[in-house]
């Protein structure tokens, strides 16, 4: 069994170097904006992916702390004539954010149903605000929020102490992929510690759970916090790789997108959302592009088959079938030699 997991292991590891390989050597073949933009989608479905599959807690508003980020990074970078801190901020904010929401949700015992409409409402009332701030008197420093027309022209990426050296371009996307790798391997390490192992507990039968003496609002209010920081430096990359900010970002169409990401690559795996966020994040692109078909109706549709033929997502699906081509293949060589074992018993007794 030990020798089992560490080859499955391996395999993992194995893939996970390669993925990282195929983005490290993407820019010698292409250009960098459209897979610097996947990777900023596939990082926002991965903090969604985590809570929701290995958690249990599904926020219908999840675009809330991806608008604070990068809301966050605008008005600070402005102010500040830097990044350095605007960066820090745009994760620190929607997580405090976060934690303050899920706080009351988890610790006041409100149901599933509830803390879906409670994250979904809170989205609306950011999109709602954020399109009424188009005045002079809307400003924050010497950032004016802008209404509809959002925030443009704001310092973007730079190294810590040097704001004349910016970081565009290759640079950027290879600072995107940084940041994508380092939230997988950390949400790998929350899953495989004590922690992790108690949130999958929690999420199977958190009544047991608590009775075994485990705070439950204390874990599903970290997690909640931990995914909504994730999401907060999507939504920082996402503003450095538009260069403007705009309302869209708490869109109910955000938030259900990412949903959509979810589901369809695989929920409760890692890389599932992640895979899913980039192939439908790359279709919504390439439709962007004609007027025939609304990307709304083809997503739709397309997480109505994925509900019907692989309800499991299609990173789980593919790892069932690798499975089971593992064990026919294994069933095939017993088989062959048990035969060969028989020939050579009836050859002995001639």
């Amino acid at each position: 069994m030990q020798d089992r997991f560490g080859a499955a292991g391996r395999m993992r590891w194995g893939w996970f170097i390669a993925f990282a390989l195929v983005l490290v050597l993407l820019p010698l073949v292409t250009e960098t904006g459209t897979p610097t933009l996947l990777c900023i989608y596939a990082l926002f479905a991965l903090s969604l992916g985590l809570m929701w599959g290995f958690a249990g807690i599904l926020s219908f508003g999840h675009a809330a702390y991806f608008g604070l980020g990068a809301y966050t990074y605008a008005i600070t970078s402005m102010n500040a004539g830097e990044s350095t801190a605007a960066l820090l901020l745009a994760m620190l904010i929607p997580a405090f954010v976060a934690a303050t929401i899920g706080a009351m949700m988890f610790y006041g015992r409100i149901s599933d149903v509830y803390m879906g409409v409670i994250t979904l409402v809170v989205t609306l009332i950011l999109f709602k605000f954020m399109n009424q701030t188009a005045g002079d008197a809307y400003r924050i420093g010497s950032a004016r929020l802008g209404g509809f027309n959002g925030i443009p022209a704001f310092p973007i990426l730079n190294v810590p102490g040097d704001p004349s050296m910016t970081i565009f371009g290759t640079p950027f996307y290879y600072f995107s992929i940084v940041c994508l790798l380092g939230c997988y391997l950390l949400s790998r390490w929350i899953l495989y510690s004590s922690f992790g192992r108690v949130l999958i507990g929690i999420r199977e039968n958190e009544a047991r759970a608590e009775l075994l003496g485990y705070n439950a609002p204390a874990y599903k209010t970290a997690i909640f916090t931990i995914t909504a920081a994730m999401a907060g430096l999507a939504g920082c990359l996402f503003a450095n790789w538009a260069e403007i900010v705009t309302p869209t970002v708490f869109s109910l169409g955000q938030s259900a997108e990412v949903i959509i990401w979810v589901v369809a690559g695989g929920l409760g795996t890692l890389i599932g959302p992640m895979l899913g966020a980039a192939a439908l994040g790359m279709l919504k692109l390439l439709l962007g592009t004609q007027t025939l078909i609304d990307n709304s109706l083809v997503l739709g549709i397309i997480l109505i088959l994925v509900v019907l033929l692989v309800p499991r997502g299609i990173a789980p699906a593919f790892a069932a079938w690798r499975e089971r081509s593992s064990q026919a293949g294994i069933s095939r060589q017993a088989m062959g030699g048990t035969r060969r074992r028989r020939r050579g018993s009836a050859a002995e007794s001639k």
